[in-house]
C-alpha cells in the first residue's frame, strides 16, 4: 500500500514540475496556433478581395488565397514549436525522408495534385465553362488539385480525376453548348427556300441565343437527297430538352411548307 501511496506522489510531483516547468511555453504555444490560424484566415479574406476587385479567375484567385492561408499558418507553426524548445531541423529531414516514401506509393494522387496545379495556373477553362473530354460532356462546378466536377444536364455529377485531363483534347464552348442536327431534302427542293425555312424556325425557339446565330448550309450531296446541317447554341443545362424541341420544330416546319424528306432507296434491276 504504501508503494503504491509512494508511487501516486511521484507521478503527482512529475505532473506538478511539469506544469510549473512547461505550463508557461505550452500555454504560449497554444496561442501561437490559434492567432496563426485566425491570420491566416484573415490574410487569406484579403488576398480574395483584391482579386476580386481585379477580375481574377474565382478557381485561381481561391488557389492563391488557400496557399497564403497555408503558409501563414505553416510559419506559426514553426513559432509555436520553438516556443516548446523543439528543433525544427531534425523535423525538417525526417518530414523529407518520410516525403520521399510516401511519394513512391502516392504517385496518383500526386499527379492529380501536379496536373490540377497545370491546370488552375495555365486556366485551361474556368468554372461556368462547359467542356466535352473522355466521353464526358458538362458545365465545370469546381476545380480543384485532385479533380474536376463536371454537372450534366440530368443533375449527374462527372469527378474527372486532373491526371486524365492533361494531355487529353477537350472542347470548351464556355457558357454554351452547340446542338448539331442534319435533315435530307429531295433534290427537286429550293435549297435557299429550305434553309430559310429552317433557320426561322429555330430563331423562333425559347433558349437558343441570338448570339453566335443559327447557323444553316447544305453538308453533303447524299444518294437519295441534299444533306442541310444546322447548328444553334443554348444553356449546357437545356441541352437535350432544346435538341428534341429543334428536331422537331424543322420536322414540322419543312412538312407545313411542302418540303420532301426522302426515305432513302434502290433500285434493283434484273436482266431477263
Amino acid at each position: 500500500m504504501e508503494e503504491q501511496l509512494d508511487l501516486v506522489q511521484q507521478v503527482y510531483e512529475l505532473v506538478v514540475n511539469f506544469a510549473v516547468t512547461y505550463s508557461f511555453q505550452l500555454l504560449g504555444a497554444a496561442l501561437v496556433v490559434i492567432a496563426g490560424y485566425l491570420v491566416g484566415g484573415w490574410v487569406s479574406r484579403v488576398i480574395l478581395r483584391m482579386q476580386e476587385r481585379r477580375n481574377v479567375d474565382i478557381t485561381l484567385r481561391q488557389f492563391i488565397a488557400s496557399v497564403a492561408r497555408m503558409l501563414v499558418i505553416g510559419m506559426f507553426l514553426i513559432i509555436a514549436l520553438s516556443q516548446l524548445g523543439i528543433s525544427i531541423t531534425p523535423l525538417i529531414a525526417a518530414v523529407g525522408g518520410l516525403a520521399v516514401g510516401a511519394s513512391l506509393a502516392i504517385q496518383g494522387p500526386v499527379s492529380n495534385y501536379g496536373a490540377g496545379l497545370v491546370i488552375i495556373l495555365t486556366r485551361m477553362f474556368h468554372v461556368g465553362d462547359t467542356i466535352s473530354l473522355l466521353g464526358c460532356s458538362g458545365q465545370v462546378e469546381d476545380i480543384s488539385l485532385a479533380t474536376t466536377i463536371l454537372r450534366a444536364e440530368d443533375g449527374e455529377k462527372i469527378i474527372i480525376p486532373n491526371k486524365h485531363i492533361i494531355g487529353e483534347i477537350h472542347r470548351n464552348s464556355q457558357a454554351n453548348r452547340i446542338v448539331e442536327g442534319q435533315v435530307g431534302v429531295a433534290y427537286d427542293s429550293d435549297p435557299d427556300q429550305v434553309i430559310k425555312i429552317i433557320q426561322g424556325c429555330l430563331v423562333g425557339i425559347d433558349g437558343v441565343t441570338a448570339e453566335p446565330q443559327p447557323q444553316v448550309g447544305i453538308n453533303s450531296f447524299g444518294d437519295s437527297s441534299i444533306n442541310i446541317d444546322y447548328r444553334v447554341w443554348v444553356a449546357t443545362d437545356r441541352y437535350f430538352e432544346i435538341l428534341h424541341r429543334c428536331n422537331l420544330q424543322v420536322f414540322n416546319a419543312l412538312k407545313d411548307n411542302g418540303v420532301v424528306i426522302p426515305f432513302p432507296q434502290r433500285e434493283v434491276r434484273t436482266l431477263g
